[in-house]
């Protein structure tokens, strides 16, 4: 027993030092690379633009990445992105920027701002060249301000318009003999469609039409500008199919040349008077942002809280807007003296009405203490708009998709699939009629579903009266924009959604503007994790997720995750934009 005792207490103290000592050496890699000395840019530096890179509402980091290599595995915000191309423009070592085309994960109105923001840096005279082996729409979407585009000349480039798909379950759920019952607020509002038809309904259809052709014509209208075609030439090009290849896209007078890599290398090199290819100092953004000094100086302060996914009810985990977390964040800012100004950046498409409400409260308190100015990214729509509303000023982007003023929930009848297909049944004792309301393994009698609608009609209601009040229009006339219909930001400025036309760092000088700042600096919330709390939050994640992953396969993985999205929304009044979505430009 004593030889038992020494083996378990020897195993317990190996263990304990053994994980002693993994921590230390954690601690050491992430002191390392907190104290690690800044880059520095060489003279004709030249930045790397890698659009294959999706850069994120707040900056994150890869924990793994940065342990394997250091300084790779950050990436720049979208909006350190713009202010490093802006601060790029007076920087001496800069000479001009690479821009890497072939793919674009960034959304519409992200890509704008990048767009922008390269649009600006041509006045300072320095070159833009932009190179992709083949290049998307949404690559070419930025790509075609380069004073010179190349391709593969055996790539090409995407030049077919623009396409939105939905998938439709209706068919499913019949065969599954599960009825989906419905209620919703807005004739616009077609996140149920996909339960409820086999097609979009005609109101759908006609928004979607008009959305996507706005954001359709603004792209073709900036590829007119900068490459010097007609709007029409353009859509002709592409409704007859005529770029099919490299020579299509050089013929057509979109790209500049077709050539191979080092052939692009070779004119950059021409473009610094350099002979050598290897001697051209590339710099990725996130390398340069870590020898930018830090902006905004002065003594006023500026919050930046970003609202980045769905929004959910309690506490959330990573790409959400939890109700919990955000009522006690805000509660924090609106407390903290030292904070003059605050920016509330919104990028979803919605979620939970009663988390939308309960973080529409608590700004609507902060906003009597502090100026609050909106700043929306690729959506802020339906409960994203409900949450940005009541700002003092409210800026989107141009291709922003923002409205969907609605309200909807689903309450899924399983019982015939259950009895049908797994010859399962249910049987209970209530104490009340309506004890076991709703319920989704019977049918819901007409009493009970005139609760659910009423129910949706009255947050239906109340959000309008949150926008009218926001807005300071009436209800009627926001009744009439309403109807959970989506709106593109360039459109919605026209209705009275949106007051101007910006991106975030416009609106952090018209919060600074409203606070009466001369200097300032800008703080990010929610506050990013140290080194180990990413470390280790990432592991789990990674490991959870790769384990499922392969024990299910990836196509039952996506359908899992589907599977989650439709649970969210299970029973719970949503102000939420269509989850299933494929988009083909």
């Amino acid at each position: 027993m004593k030889s038992f005792f020494k083996i378990v207490f020897a195993s317990l103290l190996s263990l304990i030092i053994f994980s002693f000592i993994g921590l230390f050496i954690i601690i050491g890699i992430a002191t390392s690379l907190s104290s690690e000395e800044p880059k520095k840019v060489s003279p004709n530096s030249v930045l790397v633009l890698d659009l294959n890179e999706n850069f994120p509402e707040q900056s994150k980091s890869d924990a793994f990445t940065e342990l394997l290599n250091k300084k790779k595995g950050k990436v720049p915000s979208l909006s350190t992105l713009v202010y490093l191309i802006g601060y790029a423009t007076k920087d001496s070592s800069i000479k001009g920027i690479y821009i890497k085309c072939q793919q674009n994960p960034n959304g519409y109105a992200a890509s704008e701002e990048i767009r922008s923001a390269l649009l600006d840096f041509k006045k300072s005279k320095k070159f833009v060249i932009a190179y992709g082996e083949t290049i998307t729409q949404k690559g070419y979407w930025i790509a075609n301000i380069a004073d010179q585009i190349y391709t593969h000349p055996q790539g090409g480039l995407e030049w077919n318009g623009f396409s939105y798909e939905t998938m439709f379950l209706k068919g499913l759920l019949d065969k599954l003999e599960i009825q989906p019952q419905v209620f919703y607020a807005g004739k616009y509002k077609s996140a149920t469609e996909p339960f409820r038809y086999t097609e979009m309904s005609p109101a759908n259809k006609l928004q979607t039409s008009v959305w996507l052709n706005g954001v359709y014509n603004n792209f073709i209208q900036g590829v007119s500008t900068q490459r010097n075609r007609s709007v029409d030439t353009l859509k002709y090009l592409s409704d007859k199919g005529v770029i099919q290849n490299a020579d299509d896209a050089f013929k057509h007078h979109l790209v500049d040349g077709l050539f191979y890599d080092d052939q692009v290398k070779k004119r950059i090199a021409q473009n610094l008077r350099i002979s050598k290819v290897q001697d051209i100092s590339f710099l990725s953004f996130s390398e340069y942002a870590t020898a930018v000094p830090i902006r905004g100086t002065g003594g006023g302060k500026i919050a930046v809280i970003y609202a980045d996914g769905d929004i959910v009810m309690g506490k959330g985990q990573n790409n959400s807007i939890a109700s919990d977390d955000y009522r006690s964040l805000i509660q924090r800012i609106r407390n903290d003296k030292s904070i003059d100004a605050v920016v509330l950046r919104v990028n979803s498409p919605g979620g939970s009405a009663l988390a939308s409400d309960i973080i529409w409260r608590e700004l609507e308190l902060l906003k009597k203490e502090k100026p609050v100015v909106v700043s929306m990214g690729n959506y802020a729509a339906s409960g994203g708009y409900y949450i940005s509303c009541n700002a003092d000023i409210i800026y989107s982007d141009a291709n922003t998709i923002t409205g969907s003023i609605g309200v909807f929930s689903v309450i899924p009848n399983i019982s015939n699939f259950m009895k049908n297909k797994l010859g399962i049944t249910f049987d209970r004792v209530n104490t009340s009629t309506y004890a076991d309301a709703p319920s989704s393994t019977r049918a819901l009698n007409a009493t009970e579903q005139k609760f659910i609608q009423a129910g949706v009609d009255s947050i239906y209601n109340t959000f309008k009266q949150r926008v009218a009040k926001g807005r300071n229009k009436t209800v009627e006339y926001i009744d009439s924009i309403a109807q959970g219909r989506v709106w593109i930001g360039a459109d919605a400025i026209k209705v009275g959604l949106v007051d101007r036309i910006g991106n975030l760092n416009d609106a952090i000088a018209s919060a600074a503007k409203m606070a009466h700042l001369k200097g300032y600096s800008t703080k990010a919330y929610p506050e990013p994790k140290s080194f180990i709390e990413d470390f280790i939050t990432d592991y789990e994640d990674k490991v959870k997720t790769k384990a499922i992953k392969e024990e299910i396969g990836i196509a039952q993985w996506q359908a899992f995750q589907q599977i989650k999205s439709i649970q969210q929304m299970v029973g719970v009044p949503q102000a939420r934009m269509p989850i299933f979505v494929v988009n083909h430009p």
